[in-house]
């Protein structure tokens, strides 16, 4: 019996991986939380499995259904919405089930922010221009922040923001990044990225509204937004020498 923790996606039902498909296909046991995982994903389901919306329940409860499944031997397919590495309170289950014996297994999914980044059909790492995509988010009920993981210091280094679990605290948010971005610093909100009804907002530090938008958004910040004023970087110029494609008469990495 096998524990496999899956990343469901963003929301798109065909956002999630074969690896995702297949082992939801094969657990009589299915936890998932109903809040954010589309329900198309449980179609996966085998005929007859036991399906658990988790969103009420309580990690207690949460590990007492994970515990009769083992106890019957019978493998559970964990859903989490987007990717479990970040926010997905997978630590917490884990420990219990290091605790209890229960094997387990983790397959990752695709990240909130790269199908908002999909979305606006921008990179968010131009030459010249940003390098670096920090993933944060403000304080919250659920969790606090630890000392000095600030937006200020996060936006001192110019990179790009992806702050989660935030656009209830807009104005913070802005009030906080402006002294280091400016008021023309591109920010975009995208609100379900990849599910049907996505909406995408475009403004700057300055513009920006949440327009009645109060959960499951993610707000992104930085130059590289704008896609604009950025280098071509060196990985295809005609001149750059490399193992796939030597050039000159003494290449670094000869044939």
């Amino acid at each position: 019996m096998t524990v496999h923790f899956i990343g469901a996606g963003p929301g798109a039902p065909d956002l999630i991986t074969l690896r995702g498909r297949d082992l939801i296909a094969a657990c009589p046991v299915c936890l998932y939380a109903g809040s954010l995982v589309p329900a198309a994903l449980l179609s996966h389901c085998p005929p007859g499995a036991r399906i658990v919306n988790t969103a009420p329940l309580s990690l207690d409860q949460i590990i007492d259904e994970i515990a009769t499944a083992h106890a019957a031997g019978q493998d559970v397919a964990r859903l989490h919405s987007g990717d479990l590495s970040v926010w997905s309170a997978m630590g917490e289950q884990i420990r219990r089930l290091r605790a209890l014996d229960i094997p387990f297994d983790v397959t990752p999914g695709v990240p909130s922010f790269a199908a908002a980044a999909a979305a606006l059909q921008t990179e968010l790492t131009l030459p010249g221009l940003a390098q670096s995509v920090v993933l944060t988010r403000t304080p919250g009920r659920a969790s606090s922040m630890p000392e000095g993981e600030t937006l200020a210091a996060f936006a001192a280094t110019g990179a790009t923001l992806a702050i989660h679990l935030s656009i209830h605290a807009l104005d913070r948010v802005v009030a906080d990044l402006t002294p280091h971005y400016g008021l023309d610093c591109p920010v975009a909100i995208v609100w379900r990225a990849s599910w049907p009804d996505q909406r995408v907002i475009r403004a700057t530090l300055a513009t920006v509204d949440a327009q009645g938008i109060d959960r499951t958004a993610l707000i992104l910040v930085g130059p590289a937004l704008a896609a604009e004023g950025f280098d071509d970087s060196r990985l295809y110029a005609g001149d750059y020498d490399r193992r796939y494609r030597p050039v000159g008469d003494a290449p670094r990495f000869p044939e």
